[in-house]
């Protein structure tokens, strides 16, 4: 029913996005060429005919790609700034492709100012219209108008959840009028939202106040109490909605899948897979390829400084736990005596470490020593970014005493992420680390892996929890 309600709302704004486009293409003609406002550099002035029928091409580049990019996703309810961001991302991509298409296929090649006219309105006439129908559909639910009474069955911690977050998103149209309590002993209200009685009293609840969706959000232990709810609200003309017990178990981003009709639900999920995870591995291959070569002479010149001033291999190998829990090893320069852990086994690596050489504490300390990885990259053994790989030995100790901690291996290790970006790396707090790197794999996208890029440039090469 919400997503019934977002799809519909949503099926409105797409047709106003295409009516603005077309009129922005169509307007740009008359601006550029019969207004004046812009000298002409040209002597014949194009038929406007040239011009109307790549209105239909730019009706369907812009469908398209606003429908493949899920930019009106009737699952999700995204803030206003991420809405337009969506927005921009889109418009900018479609427009990109009119262009390239128009450039091929046209026999006349549009004026670069029309064009540029075309983006600015169509942009700015899309913005006005998300921006509109938010304020509309907003000040029509503040009024009352359209608004859906909702019931919730159940007090618990899922209920309290769900009423609170139905509340908090005005533009659904839904209103939480009352709980009905699961508690032996129940309250006046909760949440400032009243009680109306036990979940047994559900038909008297839904004539007397008017129901219009309830939904039921009972707790595992109390299946036969929900059987009973459930078959007394066959008869109801509402909308019913289960809300499944499984809020504690969810890790990751939880979803909905069919098979042979049959629902199943998912607890642990990442965006990363199908063509996203394609289009990473190519962004990786690519972009380690270039750097290997472009960093080619410091590379060469790091392992000819590593031969020269101690004595031993160039690289050195560890093993490290990368995705779903398989171990590869890692590269890097080696920046340690050999055998270092020999008398000590595998410890943690601690500020003025004597182990170190010379070289390797310069390298260290400058992050030089993981430009190897790179190698780990190509390989496909690694990603440029992702949560850092950690040793066996270390992982056997902190999966048992930090929540969540295996989760990080959902994806790719990465050389550098989004905790490393933030400060978070060396000997510093564990649990901020894997609350950083479970963003990152439920937040995952390419514009997150470029901004984690630029960060981790922008901050150089040294750092003071790297030694």
């Amino acid at each position: 029913m919400i997503s019934r309600r977002l799809q519909f709302i949503g099926s409105l704004v797409f047709l106003a996005d295409l009516i603005v486009v077309a009129a922005s293409w169509l307007v740009a003609y008359p601006i550029r060429f019969n207004l004046g406002l812009i000298p002409l550099t040209v002597q014949h002035i194009p038929p406007f005919s040239l011009y109307a029928w790549m209105t239909l091409l730019a009706l369907l580049i812009w469908t398209v790609v606003f429908r493949t990019g899920n930019l009106f996703d009737a699952k999700t309810i995204p803030s206003v700034f991420r809405e337009l961001t969506r927005l921009v991302r889109s418009h900018i991509l479609a427009f990109t492709l009119y262009v390239v298409v128009t450039f091929f296929l046209a026999q006349y090649k549009p004026s670069r100012i029309v064009f540029g006219l075309f983006f600015v309105l169509s942009l700015a006439g899309m913005v006005g219209v998300h921006l509109a129908s938010r304020a509309f559909v907003m000040h029509s639910f503040r009024r009352g108008q359209g608004v859906r009474k909702v019931l919730v069955v159940g007090t618990g911690d899922l209920g309290r959840e769900l009423a609170g977050r139905i509340n908090r998103h005005r533009e659904l149209g839904l209103s939480v009028v009352g709980f009905l309590s699961d508690k032996a002993e129940r309250a006046a209200s909760v949440d400032d939202i009243p009680v109306l009685g036990a979940p047994e009293d559900v038909q008297r609840v839904i004539e007397e106040m008017q129901i219009d969706s309830v939904f039921v959000a009972l707790p595992l232990h109390q299946v036969d109490r929900l059987r009973k709810v459930l078959e007394a609200l066959g008869e109801e003309m509402v909308d019913v909605k289960v809300v499944p017990d499984l809020y504690q178990y969810v890790t990751l981003r939880a979803g909905v899948e069919e098979f042979e009709g049959l629902p199943i639900i998912s607890l642990k999920d990442t965006p990363l897979y199908g063509w996203r995870a394609v289009g990473k591995r190519i962004f990786d291959f690519t972009a380690s390829l270039v750097g290997l070569i472009v960093l080619s002479p410091l590379l060469i010149g790091l392992a000819i400084a590593v031969k020269l001033t101690s004595p031993g291999p160039v690289f050195y190998r560890q093993e490290r736990m990368g995705l779903d829990g398989r171990t590869f090893n890692i590269l890097k320069y080696r920046s340690m005596r050999v055998n270092a852990e020999a008398s000590t086994g595998a410890v943690w690596a601690v500020k003025d470490d004597p182990r170190r050489t010379r070289l390797g504490t310069f390298m260290r300390r400058t992050n030089l020593d993981e430009l190897p990885q790179l190698l780990n990259v190509l390989a496909g053994h690694m990603s440029l970014v992702g949560p850092r790989p950690e040793r066996p030995v270390f992982i056997d100790k902190f999966r048992s005493q930090i929540p969540k901690y295996m989760l990080r291996h959902k994806v790719k290790a990465g050389i550098t992420g989004w905790a490393q970006a933030n400060g978070w790396r060396g000997d510093t707090d564990l649990t901020r680390r894997i609350e950083c790197d479970i963003y990152y794999i439920e937040n995952w996208s390419f514009w997150l892996d470029l901004r984690i890029l630029w960060m981790t440039l922008a901050q150089g090469f040294t750092d003071k929890n790297a030694y």
